[in-house]
């Protein structure tokens, strides 16, 4: 059976865990759905990993709805999310076009970089049949405002701001939350005052599900953040084993350990 949002939210009533994956072709969406990685990120992450750029910021709509395209293809029941890109969420309109263009490349969700602010839109696209998940916390497309990737809600009023977020959106329709480095406490905080699926990423092993950058993963990158486990390297460099190897230790609460957290 395909994995849909029900899937994920009964997950998270049942105290399971969920495991994501970016992707960005047809082989690797083949190979991650196969593996029983429950749903596939067409991030704008592809402006580092594929098109060998230092930041999402220039990744095109044209550029996320061509690897949607292709994602959708090869994917083998996995839910499927696909980014926003940069200045996608700047205006309503913007936010709605690029969102239509998205899922009518494939996707079953889009994703939005934001806070509070995306909840009006976040209802807006919930009334329209657009399922939304909110990236909290360090929102890459916003790597310049911020100076640099820096991990947020570490003070008592950025705390604050992203859990009264985290319900605002809720409250507004959105369907799932992703918290990229943001404290464990607090992560697990913001689990656990929603209803709705939160994925992690250098967030807390309480989040009801990871998500990490598929080439990460897999030990391809010279310089990985804190939150990265190499899987490949126990893997012996089969692929496919290193995917199922994610997806185990994400369901048994292997991953992310201590030293994955801030």
């Amino acid at each position: 059976m395909p994995v849909t949002i029900r899937t994920l939210k009964k997950r998270k009533q049942d105290g399971e865990k969920f495991s994501m994956l970016t992707a960005y072709d047809a082989t690797f969406a083949r190979l991650i759905s196969e593996a029983g990685v429950d749903a596939v990120l067409i991030g704008d992450s592809l402006g580092n990993v594929i098109q060998g750029r230092d930041s999402t910021v220039p990744v095109t709509l044209e550029n996320m709805v061509y690897h949607t395209e292709c994602v959708a293809r090869g994917n083998q029941g996995s839910l499927v999310l696909a980014d926003v890109p940069f200045l996608g969420a700047a205006t309503l309109d913007r936010i709605l076009e690029a969102s239509g263009a998205l899922m009518q490349a494939g996707a079953n969700m889009v994703k939005l970089e934001g806070g509070a602010w995306l909840a009006e839109a976040v209802t807006v696209l919930k009334r329209n049949g657009v399922p939304a998940c909110v990236h909290l916390g360090l929102t890459p497309q916003a790597v310049n405002a911020f100076g640099g990737y820096r991990v947020q809600g570490k003070d008592e009023q950025g705390a604050r701001e992203l859990l009264d977020a985290a319900v605002a959106l809720e409250r507004a329709g959105a369907a799932m939350l992703l918290l990229e480095c943001v404290p464990r406490a607090l992560s697990a905080e913001i689990t656990a005052a929603v209803n709705i699926p939160v994925t992690g990423i250098g967030a807390a092993p309480e989040c009801d599900g990871q998500v990490l950058v598929m080439h990460d993963m897999l030990g391809l990158n010279a310089s990985p953040a804190r939150f990265v486990k190499d899987f490949m390297a126990e893997a012996g460099g089969d692929v496919a084993t290193a995917f199922r190897a994610y997806d185990r230790a994400v369901k048994d609460g292997q991953f992310p350990a201590e030293q994955h957290c801030f």
